[in-house]
């Protein structure tokens, strides 16, 4: 028996099964180009799905215990960070909220949203920036401006403090820096008021630096990307969110403006990554989250129980004579500095409150009755007061000197005030203009 290989059988054979083939292509070919325009359509279903899925980085790995998956390659660091700046940037292109503050890179439009917002929502400050922009469209106009009338077109919003300082920053840039904000960070740092936060807002939204910022937003949406296991509010704690936060707007250098990407964070905590119930699957960066992939969005941030804030037993004096109420103003540096309203004391009932209300302008002689009572918050106490209504003939003259928090008073129109005005101040104006209902009110 022959050992030799047969290649002529084989050629024989290849020349008999060619036509076979040919005939066997020519037949399949119109079945697939059937099949391939049937299929057509989920490809590019397919496709549009995984555009986007590239906007949500880094994706998990499959984990070893999965069928068929191998052991998931570790990630660089770095390369972890770029992912997450730049899935960040795709999907705030894409969500983005269209804000008034979103449409400028005025250093000194972005500098005053970012003071209001401190503490307030977006929703409410919306129609206070644009008023005050129309009414100081420059720092050099705010600077020109009487602090009443600064205080009058901030009344509602709160937090008086912030537009004092505010007007303060404003006349040392126009006095230092010829009416414009400085660019770099420890010149902002230098202003009355400007702390890391709005520095890092203001250097990287107007002038395109890699500075990073952290706010509450910010803190939870870290937080929970990185795992932190720290009290947010302490010192180690934080250092690891700036820290976090300086690395991530740095690995977004190059990809996704610096600006962007920090209000890309802080839309991501504002609309998807909650303090309650975090809408993980609308989360671009679910894939990169520590506090998803061990269950922990509830934990985390991990935030130390506020003490029991104290109450303080006011008693407020609405004395009307015409059109006319009595006004104290409030002194500057001291709670509600520089507002007016009218005149309140510490103390628990009327009656205790009488002499002291003396001593702020009031007359020992004014029908005072309750007509009710007001709850006010603050953030390191709550204020309980009692509201008292008197109707007067006259207007008595105001006196030259008042005791303490006040330093002057005057008759004036609540209709039409032009000063500022705390929410307090407005609380207790309806609490006595409210028609009477059997008695003291309950507090609201």
């Amino acid at each position: 028996m022959s050992t030799t290989s047969r290649p002529p059988a084989r050629s024989r054979a290849g020349s008999r099964q060619t036509p076979a083939r040919e005939r066997a292509s020519s037949r399949q070919t119109p079945a697939r180009e059937r099949a391939s325009s049937r299929q057509t359509p989920a490809h590019e279903r397919a496709s549009s799905r995984q555009d986007l899925d590239q906007e949500r980085a880094p994706r998990r790995r499959a984990s070893p215990g999965e069928q068929g998956a191998p052991p998931p390659a570790p990630l660089d660091p770095s390369e972890r960070d770029r992912e997450i700046a730049a899935a960040l940037g795709a999907w705030f292109d894409r969500v983005a909220r269209d804000l008034p503050w979103r449409r400028t890179r005025d250093p000194y439009a972005i500098w005053l949203s970012e003071v209001m917002l401190q503490q307030t929502r977006v929703e409410t400050v919306i129609p206070y920036y644009e008023r005050f922009l129309a009414r100081y469209p420059t720092v050099s106009a705010l600077a020109s401006a009487e602090i009443d009338d600064v205080l009058s077109l901030w009344s509602g919003l709160g937090y008086y403090r912030r537009a004092r300082v505010l007007h303060l920053a404003a006349r040392e840039i126009t006095a230092r820096h010829d009416g414009a904000l400085p660019r770099d960070v420890p010149a902002l740092l230098a202003l009355p008021g400007v702390g890391a936060y709005t520095a890092g807002a203001i250097a990287s939204i107007a002038f395109d630096q890699p500075v990073p910022l952290v706010d509450g937003n910010v803190a939870r949406v870290l937080s929970r990307i990185e795992g932190i296991d720290d009290d947010i509010r302490s010192a180690t704690g934080t250092r690891k969110l700036w820290s976090t936060a300086e690395r991530l707007v740095r690995a977004a250098a190059g990809s996704v403006h610096p600006g962007r990407f920090n209000q890309a964070l802080m839309e991501l905590g504002a609309t998807v990554c909650t303090p309650r119930n975090p809408r993980c699957d609308a989360c671009p960066v679910d894939g990169a989250c520590a506090a998803r992939a061990e269950g922990r969005q509830a934990e985390l941030p991990v935030i130390a129980p506020k003490r029991d804030v104290p109450a303080v037993a006011m008693v407020a004096a609405v004395v009307r004579s015409g059109d006319r109420v009595l006004f104290a103003r409030r002194a500057e540096g001291g709670l509600f500095g520089g507002l007016w309203e009218p005149p309140m004391v510490e103390a628990r009932a009327l009656a205790d409150a009488r002499a002291l209300l003396e001593q702020v302008g009031v007359e020992p002689d004014a029908p005072l009755r309750e007509v009710g009572r007001v709850r006010h918050i603050l953030t390191h106490r709550r204020l309980d007061v009692t509201v008292a209504r008197a109707e007067v003939a006259a207007p008595w003259r105001c006196r030259a000197k008042l005791a303490s928090p006040y330093e002057k008073a005057a008759w004036l129109d609540p209709g039409v005030l032009d000063i500022g005005v705390s929410k307090l101040a407005r609380k207790v104006l309806s609490a006595a203009s409210a028609p009477d209902a059997g008695g003291a009110r309950r507090p609201r």
